[in-house]
């Protein structure tokens, strides 16, 4: 292994994908099948599957249950300090095991693809396989490789307190379901700020993990090696963008690599934004953002390089709602992408319309540029 961002281990574990590992109980995280034991305590867990799932979390990868068990089961968890809170979104059911993965995915708002189930079952291990392709499973056996993939990598701050925020968003989303109103006024209730400008040299490995890691909401899947050497060359700015509410900050959720070559035009050549602030207006408030900014500088278009993928038909969405349009080929964009473009206006009769608006219940604002 490189240890390079977007490395693949030899291993064949790609840890830019995997978001989450998810955990199976009896024969793999202790050795005992729970509901057979003859009192209400649990059987004690193996203290290497602790460890792994805390060396996890330290890199920012979350870990979760899937456990054709009793429900009982996970409640008697919560009695053993320190045990329950390790997991996000656990599903303790007789369902079968694809099905608690989907909804771990569903809960979690990550792809399915970014769960790994570990299990020393080797038919519930074929049925995932079976009924969910893009999930990898292993035996426990494999837990020692999968942490090896991790080892090298740059954790971020981000990365550090994913599992917190991971938590801070089970709190919102019960928030949300208790909440006497519509999605707008509990996004409003929210109180949600985005403050965006340019990276600082501390923000770069975040922007590089965001480029690798989130597929959802990504133009163009431009590779941490590119990124970085596009945003180190001349005339080119790479702004990222920070968001919080009244529950916590989110930390940085985006970053954009501007390329202001070209006169009279602003090209990003990426635009990636987090899955967790999927759906709350923040990939679009940053989008307005770099096009209001272009507009003020002068720019009389915007263009942005799209790469569809299965994936990122949210951001493929959002770009036509922005009147984004595709342009003539561009070599940045490679053979399987395009370039989408739109006329800046400047309340001159020059063409464009009015630039589009975030979100009213997000408050956005800009953070000074790091060289003032």
């Amino acid at each position: 292994m490189t240890g390079a961002t977007g490395a693949v281990d030899p291993s064949g574990h790609d840890p830019d994908r995997i978001k989450c590992v998810v955990w199976d109980l009896d024969g793999t995280l202790w050795d005992e099948i729970a509901v057979e034991t003859p009192t209400d305590e649990l059987p004690v867990p193996r203290p290497e599957m602790l460890a792994a799932i805390d060396a996890l979390a330290a890199r920012g990868v979350l870990s979760s249950l899937a456990s054709r068990s009793a429900p009982a089961v996970l409640d008697r968890m919560d009695a053993v300090p320190g045990l329950r809170e390790r997991f996000l979104a656990p599903q303790v059911s007789w369902q079968d095991k694809s099905e608690s993965l989907r909804r771990i995915a569903k809960d979690l708002g990550i792809a399915v693809e970014a769960l790994i189930l570990i299990d020393d079952s080797p038919y519930e291990r074929a049925e995932v396989e079976a009924l969910l392709p893009g999930v990898r499973t292993l035996d426990p056996g494999g837990v020692p490789a999968l942490l090896a993939a991790f080892e090298d990598r740059e954790v971020t701050p981000e990365s550090r307190e994913r599992v917190r925020r991971y938590r801070t968003e089970e709190t919102r989303r019960a928030e949300g379901e208790r909440f006497q109103g519509t999605r707008e006024e509990f996004l409003r209730w929210c109180d949600m700020r985005l403050t965006i400008g340019p990276a600082v040299a501390e923000e770069v490995p975040r922007a590089l993990e965001l480029a690798a890691r989130t597929h959802r909401l990504n133009s163009s899947g431009l590779t941490p090696d590119r990124l970085r050497a596009l945003a180190a060359a001349a005339g080119h700015e790479l702004y990222t963008a920070r968001m919080s509410d009244r529950f916590g900050e989110y930390g940085i959720i985006g970053a954009a690599l501007v390329d202001r070559t070209a006169p009279g035009s602003w090209s990003v050549p990426l635009l990636a934004l987090s899955c967790r602030v999927a759906g709350r207006g923040a990939a679009a408030a940053f989008l307005f953002w770099l096009m209001e900014r272009a507009r003020e500088s002068g720019a009389g278009e915007f263009r942005v390089t799209l790469r569809p993928t299965d994936a990122n038909l949210e951001m493929r969405i959002l770009l036509r709602q922005a009147g984004l349009r595709r342009t003539e080929a561009d070599d940045n964009a490679g053979d399987d992408g395009a370039v989408l473009a739109r006329a800046l206006d400047h309340g001159d009769g020059g063409g464009g319309g009015d630039l589009p608006k975030p979100p009213a219940w997000l408050h956005v604002s800009t953070r000074k540029d790091a060289a003032e």
